[in-house]
């Protein structure tokens, strides 16, 4: 019997290899947050179980939409988050010193983290307009730096800067694939490098302390230096295998500060070791790889530059956070996707991925 005639179709088209994978990163985040608790489920495994659940299933319906409801719903949604993150500004909740989310009473949202993938829509959806001929002209060049510049820039003065560089490396990354000349993206490369003192300037005294603390942790080694040192500890204390699941030392005497948050790669690496960490990493990167594939996959120039710019935003949060932990790149607060304690990255990264399932879909059609 063909296997075909017997699958319902809204099931048939489904990466459930992929889905599984993403399943199994997202269960050892569980694991690594129950020992984080001390082998307790609360307060983070059993809350955060249930958004994951929440989130894939979200992903799925997202996978029906198909690519040309999101070509047609590409600049929409755009101009609906960037009136979110203007009413940020105007009457958002402030927590941990910054002003980020929109308190609706029974949800907290956070339009910069909807801003992610949104973005490349966006910047797609443009590039997908422009006549072939336009590429090369500054008409290619000022739509999409407008279109980027203007939510990253709202999101910077919440202050966050690592969700304003991570909307500006996914715009950019659109357009780059788009098919600028290089030599525009090396005019502003110069450009920023120029404004990049002025831009310290303005920035928040914790901000700076980040960057001039990532050149030489040791100098503030029971202050600003002391979140990166102890990550360093934690990740070179686990070996090649690990102190073993529950008996990671750095973490469960408080050693390791944001041990279930931003620096959870460090809690993991502490009790699984170098195999723990090469086998979660190589888990991204097949996540990476099948976005990419759906990518070349694509039919249509819209459907291959978001396919594309989806799976660079997965790696950018990936690669930050990894860089962040191990002391190669500022602390800028960066969560590891589906691994972290919250909602707000897992939801941007399984829109991603519902969004990728979704191009796919429309690409198998005949």
């Amino acid at each position: 019997m063909n296997r075909d005639s017997i699958v319902p179709t809204p099931l048939r088209h489904i990466p459930w290899r992929l889905l599984a994978l993403v399943v199994t990163i997202g269960g050892f985040g569980l694991v690594v947050l129950y020992s984080a608790a001390g082998g307790n489920m609360r307060p983070w495994a059993m809350s955060q179980g249930i958004r994951f659940a929440m989130f894939v299933g979200l992903a799925i319906l997202i996978s029906w939409a198909g690519e040309e409801r999101l070509k047609r719903a590409a600049m929409p949604t755009y101009g609906i988050i960037v009136f979110l993150l203007l009413l940020v500004e105007l009457f958002g909740f402030v927590g941990g010193g910054s002003r980020r989310w929109l308190d609706l009473g029974f949800i907290r949202v956070q339009p910069s983290e909807l801003m992610k993938p949104v973005i490349v829509l966006a910047v797609a959806r443009f590039y997908d307009m422009l006549p072939a001929g336009e590429i090369r002209r500054f008409s290619a060049i000022w739509p999409p730096a407008l279109l980027i510049g203007v939510p990253a820039a709202l999101v910077l003065v919440q202050p966050d800067l690592g969700t304003a560089l991570m909307i500006c490396g996914g715009g950019v990354t659109v357009a780059f694939l788009a098919g600028v000349p290089l030599r525009l993206f090396g005019g502003a490369a110069l450009a920023l490098a120029a404004a990049f003192p002025i831009a310290l300037s303005f920035m928040h005294d914790y901000q700076r302390d980040r960057i001039e603390i990532f050149l030489n942790p040791e100098s503030d080694p029971l202050g600003t230096g002391y979140h990166i040192i102890q990550s360093k500890i934690a990740i070179g204390s686990g070996g090649l295998f690990g102190k073993g699941f529950l008996a990671g030392t750095q973490s469960h005497l408080d050693y390791l500060p944001e041990r279930h948050t931003d620096f959870v790669f460090a809690t993991m690496a502490e009790e699984w070791g170098l195999v723990g960490g090469v086998a979660l990493i190589l888990a991204f990167l097949l996540v990476i790889r099948w976005g990419m594939r759906v990518a070349g996959r694509a039919k249509g120039r819209f459907a291959r530059l978001t396919a594309a710019g989806l799976a660079t935003t997965i790696f950018f949060y990936v690669a930050i956070n990894l860089a962040m932990v191990m002391g190669l790149a500022p602390v800028v607060g960066i969560p590891l996707p589906l691994v972290s304690f919250g909602g707000s990255a897992m939801m941007t990264v399984l829109i991603c991925i519902g969004m990728l399932m979704a191009i796919d879909r429309s690409a198998q059609r005949p």
